[in-house]
């Protein structure tokens, strides 16, 4: 078992990374949260796989778990969703001394996490991940929230969990699709801090735990991203983003769309930063090696990833902040990139 700590002045928390933690969950949180009522908040495709076994560990360590299961997909990641969680545990009569766990992906962490921050006025919350998107990203650095029908993760409130489970046996029952997206994250991780990371993707736990020390690292220096360093992690992840809205959610899994992103943003830092072109082709090779895809599907029009990106949280003023490489492991945020060299980026994609 390998403990990271995120190190936040108000409210520092630990992430533990190993092999069967989940049946270990309720032991592990007693360190941390006295035993209570709490709601275990999940989706269909995770409640069959694991919810039994989080919910035995929670009883026998004295929690008093209620599970609540949403339909697995992107598309649950509403205001609607969010309602029904909240719904649901008035109705099991859960108040403001009980505590959440989200079990799942980033979907459930993030609409969990979410419920968690206003539930009344804001309750505790656990993240038990179970894909590689959220234990090495996601799960991490108190980011909650839910899309709007404009565009991703535009409602929202920071809340950072009390604890962070993440057991990589969890991995293993993912689909091939649903295991490489993760790795989306990890060589944004690699290009933007660590590029040894990119020769070293094979050994799941060390490797996790490498991702999730980088994410503590940034999250320490800058928790609600006022300084500018949080917004390093968003490197593939603006053009990602217009084309994940573009494309509708569901049609293209969250690593994909930051694949093409960060394929867009190395041709940008090539053309505006003086990236190394035989650095931008590792990157590029590291996403290859994962099934990700390095191509644009013609039916999604550059049109309307503009109109998505035009709505994202990193358009100021009609101006976009643009993470880039100097380097490998040498980002920074631009405020040089224009429309027009996203449509370039964008077209070169095809």
């Amino acid at each position: 078992m390998i403990e990271v700590l995120v190190p936040l002045t108000r409210s520092p928390y630990r992430v533990v990374v190993g092999s069967g933690l989940l049946a270990e969950s309720g032991r592990i949180l007693t360190k941390v949260l006295t035993p209570r009522r709490c709601a275990l908040v999940t989706d269909t495709n995770v409640a069959p796989l694991y919810a039994a076994i989080v919910q035995k560990s929670l009883e026998d360590s004295g929690f008093q778990p209620v599970l609540i299961t949403i339909p697995a997909g992107e598309a649950s990641k509403s205001l609607s969703q969010t309602e029904k969680i909240c719904d649901a545990m008035i109705a099991a009569g859960l108040d403001r001394s009980s505590l959440l766990v989200a079990l799942g992906g980033g979907v459930i962490g993030d609409l969990a996490g979410f419920a968690a921050s206003i539930y009344y006025r804001g309750i505790p919350f656990i993240q038990i991940p179970t894909t590689i998107v959220a234990q090495v990203d996601s799960s991490i650095g108190g980011k909650t929230g839910v899309n709007a029908s404009g565009g991703k993760n535009l409602i929202g409130a920071f809340h950072q969990p009390s604890l962070v489970i993440a057991d990589v046996d969890a991995l293993a029952s993912l689909p091939p699709r649903e295991f490489n997206e993760g790795f989306a994250e990890v060589i944004k991780h690699a290009a933007i801090r660590d590029p040894s990371m990119l020769d070293e993707l094979d050994d799941l736990a060390p490797l996790v735990a490498r991702n999730v020390g980088i994410k503590a690292t940034i999250v320490g220096e800058d928790e609600f991203e006022t300084k500018g360093v949080r917004a390093l992690l968003n490197f593939g992840h603006t053009i990602g983003h217009g084309i994940e809205a573009a494309a509708g959610y569901g049609e293209l899994l969250h690593g994909e769309a930051i694949s093409l992103g960060l394929v867009a943003a190395c041709r940008l830092s090539v053309a505006k930063a003086g990236l190394p072109q035989i650095q931008c082709d590792r990157i590029l090779a590291a996403l290859q090696k994962y099934d990700l895809p390095l191509r644009l599907a013609s039916n999604i029009s550059t049109e309307s990833i503009l109109q998505a990106l035009r709505k994202d949280k990193k358009f100021h003023s009609g101006a976009v902040r643009f993470v880039l490489l100097r380097s490998l492991g040498d980002a920074f945020v631009s405020k040089e990139i224009t429309e027009d060299d996203l449509i370039t980026a964008i077209e070169s994609l095809r």
